[in-house]
């Protein structure tokens, strides 16, 4: 009898001190992988091993930021220079592209602050999603990538964002709506890329220091309320903006230094008020259909370095009080229908400072053929007469003129300034 019990108990045990055995080896960790079946009552694999170990980030604001760095990596379509491959890991302050710094609310922490790309040629559909959601960046440079889509509402939000540079994108829509929203935005950048529509006077008002929108698609008449603008550097060159220069131009006396309006569609007269411009360095409107004499207020330019109105239809006599004015490095007025210059112009022009190639002016070298300057004038005068507006404006002075006597004239060579222009940087597509 004993034998035939020991026959039956032995299974039992022997099945008893498997699943004992195997348990002890889960509980204390002595296997990494420990398979526990039984035939009556089949129980799911059990494995055995530690669980990954928590990412340790430098702070908890670049946790929150690692998701939407990984998220946007993979919407990355084209990466030619691997910059990509640094995003790895949990210091994202070492990512490519990526830079840190303390946040205004918070010294002691430590946050994604900017995010430069210039160069990069990353592509992606879109930057929504990416931008809006790093909630402590102060910078985003971005120039010659190839973003597509649109500017998200959400970039309002973001309460550091100062600097904004999306420039030389394929970026399309109207002019983006955030920038006309409560935000400190100073510098904004969104010249080559297929922006079109009108550009909303809001811009205007806003407190800007610089304004690239050149070589967009924007076709308008210029806002009203152009002068109400405190950008230091104005760039709208290269766009469909049409009608004359507004007359409140004179009202960004105290800060505008450069404006750029070449090759756009703008007509009329120059408005005597452009005069009161007394801090502008460069004023380019080249290119475009204006008309009618240079009003003498522009020999209260005192500051003027570089001055373009070549490639229009002004005609009548370059002034010599805008000759005089010292500070003139380079004054272009070729393709016009300007017929007299006096002695200080003539000066001007043996310097290299000013180009009056193909005007209208007997004796000098590489002028208009009589007969296309007789055409000319027949048509302005007589066949469709276009007369300015207020043609009084033309001989007012509203300045002293203390600043042409006396000093001598900046010495120049070939007309070209020596201090470099933001704006005109700006016409070129790739940042430096």
């Amino acid at each position: 009898m004993g034998f035939i019990i020991s026959l039956f108990t032995l299974p039992l045990l022997l099945l008893l001190s498997c699943q004992y055995l195997c348990s002890s080896a889960i509980s204390g960790g002595i296997v990494d992988d420990v398979k526990c079946v039984t035939k009556q009552k089949p129980r799911p694999r059990t494995y055995c091993g530690n669980s990954p170990s928590p990412m340790k980030f430098a702070d908890k604001r670049l946790a929150t930021v690692y998701p939407v760095i990984q998220a946007f990596k993979k919407s990355v379509t084209r990466d030619p220079f691997n910059v990509t491959k640094t995003w790895v890991g949990t210091d994202i302050c070492n990512y490519k592209g990526f830079y840190c710094d303390n946040p205004p609310d918070n010294k002691s922490a430590i946050a994604l602050a900017s995010a430069d790309f210039n160069g990069f040629r990353l592509a992606a559909s879109t930057l929504d999603g990416f931008l809006d959601k790093l909630p402590d960046l102060a910078l985003f440079h971005a120039n010659s990538n190839k973003f597509t889509g649109t500017v998200s509402n959400l970039i309002a939000k973001l309460q550091y964002l100062y600097e904004l540079d999306i420039s030389n994108n394929n970026l399309t829509g109207p002019f983006p709506p955030p920038l006309l929203m409560p935000n400190n935005i100073t510098f904004v950048d969104i010249r080559y890329n297929q922006f079109s529509g009108s550009v909303p006077p809001q811009i205007f008002t806003k407190p800007l220091d610089v304004l690239f929108l050149n070589n967009n698609n924007f076709d308008q008449f210029l806002p009203e309320n152009l002068g109400s603008t405190t950008a230091l550097y104005l760039n709208l060159a290269n766009n469909y903006f049409t009608g004359p220069i507004p007359r409140s131009i004179g009202q960004a006396a105290s800060t505008l230094l450069e404006i750029l309006l070449l090759n756009n569609r703008l007509s009329g007269c120059l408005p005597y008020e452009i005069g009161y411009l007394k801090m502008l360095t460069l004023f380019d409107a080249g290119l475009n259909q204006l008309t009618g004499p240079i009003p003498l207020s522009f020999a209260c330019l005192e500051k003027i370095e570089q001055l373009n109105l070549a490639g229009n239809m002004f005609y009548g006599a370059v002034p010599e009080l805008l000759c005089m004015v010292k500070s003139l490095t380079n004054l272009s007025l070729s393709d016009n229908y300007f017929s007299f210059v006096g002695p200080f112009c003539t000066a001007l022009i043996g310097r290299g400072v000013l180009d009056l190639r193909n005007n209208c002016v007997p004796g000098l070298p590489f002028q208009r053929s009589s007969l296309e300057c007789a055409r000319f004038f027949f048509h302005q005068f007589f066949e469709h007469p276009k007369f300015c507006d207020h043609p009084y404006s033309f001989a007012y002075v509203p300045c002293n003129l203390t600043h042409i006597w006396g000093n001598e004239r900046r010495s120049t060579t070939g007309g070209v300034t020596g201090r470099p222009s933001p704006s005109y940087a700006a016409l070129e597509k790739h940042r430096t």
